[in-house]
């Protein structure tokens, strides 16, 4: 089991807004989302609406929109951070779970799944007790910004599409490495750009015209999340800068592999060994 310290909020409070707050209508509207959703000031609340709408089609669109590469591209970030049978892992941004799963099936020692929004983690604990109740997973509501774990309480941290979803990646990134035990591993797998010029047309055309408006159908969304998709995708972080980041965060070693010729990147990294104050 994790060691979890109490006195710290997994409440979606911790970042300064409840999914609540935000104002009726879309969490994503077209005028908002012709800005720079990262400099959104009620980011965290409308991600976390957003993903509360969807979150009954999220597996079904993601196996559809992603031609079922999604899970080939979770099992490959597994095998980059070479699981032992004494890891403890961590899995942010969790969702439905399935890197979670991934890491369990791999026979590690524990592994828990951490996320923001309550209607993911239902639908988790859900998928774990018709499909795989003896693996040891266990999912918490937590909020990457404010982990609430003791330090050095795990050997690997893994987010799988979610760090642009973070309102501060920064201070994830410091909550990340605080957490992992010196050498743990760090895994980051995000969304990325093809660098060839016409695959880059192709994927912008299928993530900005074609996805949007079939995964809405779909998922009988009216919460802008497919359209924010892209657009967030567009204004992160370059994966040269995301690297940057995590070397400032108090990591080394940092490597970046291209998936599926630069759809996703997945960036792998360790602990430095000296601690970096949050």
């Amino acid at each position: 089991m994790s060691a979890l310290v109490p006195d710290q909020s997994a409440d979606p409070a911790a970042s300064g807004n409840s999914a609540s707050e935000h104002e009726s209508g879309p969490a994503w509207s077209r005028d908002r989302l012709s800005r720079d959703p990262h400099a959104d000031a009620e980011k965290a609340a409308r991600v976390q609406a957003m993903f509360t709408s969807i979150a009954h089609a999220y597996d079904l669109n993601n196996r559809l929109h992603s031609f079922g590469m999604d899970q080939a591209w979770r099992r490959a970030t597994v095998r980059a951070v070479e699981p032992k049978p004494t890891d403890r892992v961590l899995d942010v941004a969790c969702g439905t779970g399935d890197l979670t799963e991934a890491f369990a099936r791999r026979g590690v020692a524990h592994a828990t799944g951490a996320d923001y929004t309550p209607a993911m983690l239902a639908l988790a604990r859900a998928k774990l007790a018709r499909r795989r109740p003896t693996l040891p997973i266990e999912y918490i509501e937590a909020d990457a910004q404010a982990l609430p774990f003791e330090d050095a309480n795990f050997d690997i941290v893994s987010i799988a599409f979610g760090i642009r979803n973070v309102a501060d990646t920064a201070r994830a990134l410091r909550e990340f490495r605080r957490v992992l035990a010196p050498g743990g591993r760090l895994a980051i797998l995000e969304f990325g750009q093809p660098r060839n010029a016409l695959l880059r047309w192709a994927n912008r055309a299928y993530t900005e015209r074609i996805m949007p408006m079939t995964a809405s159908i779909i998922a009988r969304d009216r919460s802008g999340a497919y359209a924010y998709l892209p657009r967030s995708v567009e204004t992160y972080l370059a994966p040269p800068a995301l690297a940057a980041a995590v070397e400032r965060a108090g990591f080394n070693r940092v490597r970046q592999v291209s998936m599926t010729f630069g759809v996703c990147v997945l960036t792998v990294a360790h602990a430095a060994e000296r601690h970096v104050a949050t």
